[in-house]
C-alpha cells in the first residue's frame, strides 16, 4: 500500500475515453493506490472538495471543457495538487504548452504503464516534500507569534488577531470580552526570589490561563508581567464569572520550583463590547480594558473592575 502522509494516496483520472481509464485504473489500483476514475470534466470541482486526489492524470483533449481550463480550475484549489497531462499529441510545441500552463508533467498516448506508473511515483515524492514544506512554514509562522516563555500569543500577532474577532463578533451578533491582566507587586517576587524564579511563575500563568480557555478564546502575554485575554459570545454574568475563576485559581496556586515557593495574586481590567459598537479599534478597546485594571489595583488589587462598553 502506498501512503502519504499516513493515509493511502488517492489517484484521479479526467479522460473522456472510458476504456483508457479502466487501463490506467486497473495498473494504478494493482501498484496499492485508491484510483477514481471519470469522463466528465465538470466532475472535477466535486471531486477536489470531496474526494481530495493527491495526483491527478488529466487529459488535454476533452469536448465542453479541455485540459487547460480543467487545469486552472485545480490551480485555484488551495491544496496544491500535482498534474499530470495526458495527451495523444508529441509535438515539442504542445508538450512545452502543457507545462508552462502548469501541469507538473506530460505523458504521450500511446504510453508504456510502468513509464506512468513511475512518473506518478515521482510526483506523489515532490507532493509530500512540498506539503512537508508547506507544514515547516506553518510552524514557524506559529513560532513567530508566540512567547517563547508562556506559550501565549505575543502582541505582535495579537492586534491582529483581535481586530479580526472585533469583525466577527460583530457579524455574528455576539459580545466579545477583552481582560487585561497585571500581577500584583511582581517586582517583589523578583527581588525576593530571583528573576529566573519570576520567569517561572509567568510561564505557569500562562499555562493557568489556557487551561480556562475554550477553544476559541485568545490570550497573549502583553509584555513584562500582563497578559490579555479574549472571550466572545459571553454575556456580563459570564465574564464576571471568568474573571473570577481566574484571579482565585492563580491567588490559590502556589508556584514553586527546586529553589523557591511563593503566592501570587493579580489584577484584571474587563471590558464587554457589544456587538452594536462600531468603529473601534484594537487599541481603543485594550486602552479602556487597561485603565480599568488600574482602577482595580487602585482598589486593593487581586480583584477586577468591570465595564460594559455600548
Amino acid at each position: 500500500m502506498h501512503e502519504l502522509a499516513g493515509e493511502k494516496q488517492r489517484i484521479l483520472i479526467v479522460d473522456d475515453e472510458p476504456d483508457l481509464g479502466v487501463l490506467i485504473g486497473d495498473s494504478l489500483t494493482a501498484e496499492g493506490y485508491l484510483v477514481k476514475s471519470v469522463t466528465s470534466a465538470e466532475s472535477v470541482i466535486y471531486d477536489l472538495k470531496n474526494w481530495k486526489p493527491h495526483v491527478m492524470l488529466l487529459d488535454i483533449n476533452m469536448p465542453r471543457m479541455n485540459g487547460y481550463e480543467v487545469l486552472e480550475l485545480i490551480r485555484k484549489n488551495r491544496e496544491y495538487i500535482p498534474v499530470i497531462f495526458i495527451s495523444g499529441s508529441s509535438y515539442i510545441e504542445k508538450v512545452i504548452q502543457g507545462l508552462d500552463e502548469g501541469a507538473d508533467d506530460y505523458i504521450c498516448k500511446p504510453f508504456d504503464m510502468g513509464e506512468l506508473c513511475a512518473r506518478v511515483r515521482c510526483q506523489l515524492r515532490i507532493k509530500e516534500l512540498r506539503d512537508q514544506l508547506k507544514s515547516s512554514n506553518e510552524r514557524l509562522a506559529e513560532l513567530l507569534d508566540i512567547d517563547d516563555l508562556t506559550g501565549l500569543y505575543n502582541m505582535r500577532s495579537m492586534y491582529k488577531r483581535l481586530e479580526l474577532e472585533i469583525k466577527k463578533a460583530a457579524k455574528n451578533n455576539v459580545n466579545l470580552c477583552i481582560y487585561m491582566m497585571d500581577m500584583d507587586k511582581f517586582k517583589s517576587v523578583n527581588k525576593a526570589c530571583d528573576h529566573l524564579f519570576g520567569s517561572f511563575v509567568l510561564s505557569k500563568v500562562g499555562r493557568i490561563i489556557k487551561e480556562l480557555l475554550r477553544e476559541n478564546d485568545l490570550s497573549a502575554r502583553f509584555g513584562g508581567d500582563e497578559y490579555l485575554i479574549v472571550t466572545s459570545d459571553v454575556d456580563a454574568s459570564g465574564a464576571q464569572i471568568f474573571a473570577k475563576k481566574l484571579l482565585n485559581k492563580i491567588s490559590k496556586h502556589t508556584f514553586k520550583n527546586d529553589m523557591h515557593f511563593k503566592r501570587v495574586t493579580a489584577s484584571i481590567g474587563c471590558v464587554l463590547l457589544e456587538p452594536s459598537v462600531k468603529h473601534i479599534t484594537p487599541e481603543q478597546i485594550i486602552r479602556k480594558a487597561d485603565d480599568l485594571l488600574y482602577e482595580a489595583k487602585e482598589a486593593g488589587r487581586d480583584r477586577f473592575k468591570y465595564e460594559l462598553y455600548s
